[in-house]
């Protein structure tokens, strides 16, 4: 877990929060947004405890690019079950807090909500995933554009370039060789390392500037603390799955014993009393014999059959 390099939560609350290393940060969202990211200033953002032993691992940065876009991003440690929909409250609350009160439609900022999650967020195969937002026709399947004119004055080609943007990179999923920029950012949130031979766009700048040595030795205390603190919420989690799991197994087996149990007493008692219909049934045709009936007519009354019949 411990690599080379300090890892990107801590960097991000340490140090990439200086101007003078913009660089690393802008370096990551270029590749991941695959498109020049110059970042403007850093702007407020929920506060995040700065204790190192804060149990929910949790640290987010604001920043305004050159186009006016803010850039929300995320880093999470702790598993979260309603991630997805504090994703969605987190940057729609920055689309209405960053437009002041009477201005225009026109006026609202693109937000870009990216998400680097230590944790097992969802069901799927990939390890980067991206979400935006389009219209299609329930008829036809075409896709809703811009007018020339829509386009013209909001300088965007399609209408989700005016809508919200979400990136989740699911870090602990990464179990690859790096063959591209994308991942080998991906081995490096992983890890802690950056390969000599990695050359994505910040990556340079984090081995100068995210060295372990260039920390003082209170600062490396409190990092590895951080480290540890990881590694306890990790196992927690793990602990908490693995007893869920025996909880549920074991649950689950009482359950079908109990299961069993009502299925068999109601079989039972399902072949009992048809047990006791048959026998009543042939009691009261030996009455019916008794009496002088014929076969035929104590059929139609029992039910039975002649050959039923003719053996009592």
């Amino acid at each position: 877990m411990v690599g080379n390099y300090i890892r990107f939560d801590w960097a991000m609350k340490r140090l990439l929060r200086n101007k003078a290393n913009f660089g690393v940060l802008e370096g990551f969202l270029t590749t991941l947004l695959k498109e020049k990211i110059t970042i403007q200033k850093l702007l407020e953002s929920e506060s995040n405890q700065e204790d190192e032993f804060d149990k929910y691992n949790r640290v987010d940065m604001l920043a305004e690019n050159s186009h006016g876009e803010l850039l929300l991003i995320e880093v999470q440690n702790n598993s979260e079950y309603a991630y997805f929909q504090r994703m969605l409250f987190g940057a729609s609350k920055l689309v209405t807090e960053y437009i002041n009160r009477g201005e225009g439609y026109d006026n609202v900022r693109k937000v870009y909500s990216i998400n680097i999650v230590y944790f097992s967020l969802g069901h799927g195969k990939d390890v980067v995933y991206h979400g935006r937002t389009e219209f299609r026709g329930i008829h036809e399947g075409d896709l809703l554009e811009l007018t020339p004119f829509q386009r013209q004055t909001f300088n965007v080609d399609h209408v989700s370039q005016l809508y919200l943007e979400y990136y989740i990179l699911k870090v602990n999923d990464f179990n690859r060789v790096a063959k591209s920029p994308l991942e080998e950012w991906m081995y490096y949130l992983n890890t802690g390392d950056i390969p000599d031979s990695a050359t994505a766009p910040g990556l340079g700048q984090a081995r100068e500037q995210l060295k372990l040595t260039r920390m003082s030795k209170e600062e490396l205390d409190a990092y590895y603390r951080h480290l540890d603190n990881i590694v306890i919420l990790r196992d927690n989690i793990r602990t908490e799955r693995a007893e869920g799991l025996a909880e549920g197994l074991a649950k689950g087996r009482e359950e079908g014993l109990a299961e069993g149990r009502e299925e068999g007493l109601a079989e039972g008692r399902e072949e009992g009393l048809a047990k006791g219909r048959t026998e009543e049934r042939i009691e009261n045709a030996r009455k019916m014999k008794m009496r002088g009936l014929d076969d035929s007519m104590i059929s139609d009354i029992t039910g039975l059959t002649i050959e039923e019949i003719s053996k009592i």
